[in-house]
This record gives structure tokens, C-alpha cells and sequence, in this order.
């Protein structure tokens, strides 16, 4: 599934050049240096790549919406920015956290500074002025439910009593509302129906639960050179993750939960426990059957490739391997 990766380099690439050129580094310039650092590390760009797939399966064009794009993606930084603060991470995308290299205020600034950005960018660019209304709503309405979804998470590591509909709801919150809220604005801005635009959100409501579902599993079954850290992290952290709450449910000892840290060895067994026990089957079939019914969303579109890719993009939240 490294194709679609492949697929999206030519609006990965504009998207790139786009970013430089809308958040230029100004005065003062280790501010914007550090609003910068994320953004320009890469990535795959899902987010923005989603809403240029999503207007143009309507029939619009990267040109058009490129600006609303950018909008999103340095939305996604300025989450990851305070994310690492708050679960004081060392490390994002191989380098050192923002927080690290320029200190918790200048961090805290720097994601503010994307987040505002973000806003300005939206709200400048050339498309109907309704449209525009309607995207800039949903985008402050999607930062909103994403502090809740990150508040929920940070509550949920004091509580022994989360559900499992509650945290599919943190999940939504914290990670799917982003993709969700993507795939709407391409829609709104390429000038879709209601129903159309309202399905694409479905399709990024579902297909983000699907992909942090999977980004569970992924953390117990990928090799540690492969994850980029340490594996079974999520457990020894304590995390109530879907894995952890059916095994907890169904009796599954668990040793390292809540530890901190473990073996090597610890570790294996634990993983060990949680197939035997089918906690991570259990995962895994539940993130298929999200990705499955977010695809059955985008049949309102006509065949394009466009569309065609975001099926791509939904395989590809199952599929990966990190």
C-alpha cells in the first residue's frame, strides 16, 4: 500500500511549496522557525491530501482548494505540538519535540502561531464566501471537539471504569474529526450537495476511528525498528485502549499495564496473552469493519481516480505498517 504514498507525492509536493510560501518565516524568526519545524518535517500529508481528493471527486481542482489544504495540515501540527507537551514526548518524526529544541513557551507559541495561521489562510482564500463560512465553522468546531477528544484521554489514564463507547468517542474527538472535517471542506469548497458533503465526512469520521483502532494494534504487533519506538508502549503506559479494555474486561491478566516499563521478554508475553485472549483480533476486526463502512460513504461520488485514491487512502489506514 506504499502505492497510494506514491499516488499522493504531486499534491504531497504542492502542498510542500504551498506551506512555505503561506507561512514564510518572518519577524521574530525563531518563532516561525519553530511553527515551521513539524510542518517541515514531512509526513504524508493524509489530511490535506484527503480534501484535494474530495473536491476534486466533486469537480473542482488542487488550485482551488490548495490554501484550505494547508489550512488543515498546519491544524494537524499545532495538535501534535501540544500533544507532545502535554504527554511530555521527547521525540516527534525522529526529532527532537518542539518542546525540547525551543522550550515549553516558545512550543506553546509555535502551535499557536499554526493554529491562528491556520484560520487566516482559510479565511483569505478565493472561493465563494458562503462556502468559506461553512469551512471555517467546521474547522473551529473540529478544534473545539479535538480539546475534548485530547481531555477525554488525559481523563481516562485516572479512571478504571472507560467503556468502550467512550472511548470510540475520544477516538472520534481526538483523531477522526480532523479527516472528517478534510474531506467536508473539499466537498463545500468544490461546490457539492449537502448529502454529498455531509457522506465525505462520514467517510473521514469513519475511516480516522478506523485508522487510530489500527494504530492500536499496530503498537503490540510491529517489530521496534519498524515502529521507530519502543513496542508495547501503549500498555506499559497505562493507555485505555481498546486492546487493554477487552482484555480487562474478559479477565486478561495484564501484567505491565500501568507499569512503566517492562523486559523485553515482559513485553513479548503480554503481547502473547492479548492474541491468545483475541484482544487484538477483537481490535483489528473492529478497525476493518470502520474502514468498510467509511468506504460504503463515498458511493455518492461518480467513478474518478480521485475517488478511487480516497478508497486507497482508507485501505491504507488498515494496511500500513507503522
Amino acid at each position: 500500500m506504499s502505492d497510494v504514498i506514491e499516488q499522493l507525492q504531486s499534491i504531497t509536493t504542492h502542498v510542500d511549496k504551498a506551506i512555505s510560501e503561506m507561512l514564510p518565516i518572518a519577524y521574530p524568526d525563531e518563532l516561525y522557525k519553530a511553527s515551521r519545524y513539524l510542518p517541515d518535517a514531512g509526513g504524508k500529508r493524509l489530511r490535506p491530501a484527503t480534501l484535494v481528493l474530495a473536491a476534486q471527486a466533486v469537480g473542482s481542482n488542487l488550485n482551488d482548494v490548495l490554501p484550505a489544504a494547508v489550512s488543515v495540515e498546519l491544524v494537524h501540527n499545532f495538535t501534535l505540538i501540544h500533544d507532545d507537551i502535554m504527554d511530555e514526548d521527547s521525540f516527534r518524526r525522529g526529532m527532537e519535540a518542539v518542546h525540547v529544541k525551543w522550550g515549553l513557551a516558545g512550543a506553546i507559541l509555535a502551535g499557536d502561531t499554526l493554529y491562528s495561521k491556520a484560520f487566516e489562510i482559510l479565511a483569505g482564500m478565493d472561493n465563494d464566501p458562503a462556502r468559506l463560512n461553512k469551512c471555517i465553522e467546521l474547522l473551529s468546531q473540529t478544534c473545539t471537539q479535538i480539546c475534548e477528544g485530547q481531555w477525554m484521554d488525559i481523563e481516562f489514564e485516572h479512571r478504571d471504569d472507560v467503556t468502550k463507547e467512550e472511548y470510540l468517542e475520544m477516538v472520534e474527538k481526538k483523531t477522526s474529526v480532523l479527516y472528517a472535517a478534510a474531506a467536508k471542506s473539499g466537498a463545500i469548497l468544490g461546490g457539492a450537495s449537502d448529502e454529498v458533503a455531509n457522506s465525505l465526512y462520514d467517510f473521514g469520521r469513519l475511516i480516522g476511528v478506523g485508522f487510530q483502532i489500527y494504530d492500536d494494534v499496530l503498537d503490540l504487533i510491529t517489530p521496534e525498528d519498524v515502529l521507530g519506538k519502543v513496542r508495547g508502549s501503549d500498555l506499559m503506559e497505562g493507555k485505555k485502549t481498546l486492546i487493554a479494555l477487552h482484555a480487562i474486561n474478559n479477565g486478561v491478566d495484564l501484567k505491565i499495564f500501568g507499569k512503566g516499563s517492562a523486559e523485553k521478554s515482559e513485553i513479548e508475553e503480554a503481547v502473547k496473552v492479548l492474541e491468545e485472549s483475541g484482544s487484538i483480533d477483537y481490535a483489528q476486526e473492529l478497525a476493518f469493519s470502520y474502514i468498510q463502512e467509511g468506504k460504503e460513504k463515498l458511493k455518492v461520488l461518480p467513478d474518478s481516480d480521485s475517488k478511487a485514491t480516497l478508497l486507497e487512502i482508507a485501505d491504507y489506514m488498515i494496511e500500513r505498517k507503522y
